[in-house]
């Protein structure tokens, strides 16, 4: 198989599809920031690409950036919510269960730093996976969480597209 034949097939079918890109993004985003299931999909090093792609196909980089911050906002938030339900069930599962004073301990963290651990927390890729269902078991203030989520969110988005946008734009002019 040709690199350039497959390199003109993905972009064909990118620049075809453009208006679902955001939506696509979404999606990606939204599993990757997801309690667990970011664990599970290597969407990371697909999204870098997906900005190499995007800008290829002549998307523009802010509708592509809208789709992916909404998607790792609404991962966020569904995982804080999943905590705030089951607190209580969580404090009966190890390690917490053995360990009363981390219950406490995690709680006094939230209340003083929590917005800066979830907005550093989206950066580095396991800790991304959880942090935000932390914030939930530890009752982490909604306000708070949220500011940090769609901070992080923002800023999240755009280092993963922007390096490939930028790259696509160097190479293809």
């Amino acid at each position: 198989m040709d690199i350039e034949f497959l390199k003109s097939s993905i972009l064909e079918f990118v620049q075809n599809h453009k208006n679902y890109a955001p939506f696509v993004l979404g999606l990606m985003t939204f599993a990757e920031s997801l309690a667990f299931i970011s664990l599970l999909l290597p969407t990371m090093t697909i999204l870098v690409a997906v900005g190499f792609v995007l800008a290829a196909a002549e998307i523009p980089f802010w509708l592509a950036w809208s789709g992916a911050v909404c998607g790792a906002f609404l991962g966020n938030w569904l995982s804080y919510a999943i905590g705030q339900r089951f607190k209580t069930t969580a404090y009966d599962v190890w390690p917490l269960s053995r360990h009363p004073k981390l219950v406490e301990r995690g709680e006094t963290f939230f209340q003083r730093f929590g917005p800066w651990a979830v907005f550093l927390g989206r950066f580095f890729g396991p800790i991304r996976a959880v942090i935000a269902l932390i914030a939930g078991i530890f009752l982490m203030p909604q306000i708070l969480f949220q500011a940090a989520n769609l901070a992080s969110a923002s800023v999240w988005a755009f280092v993963i597209l922007a390096p490939g946008a930028g790259l696509a734009h160097f190479v293809l002019w």
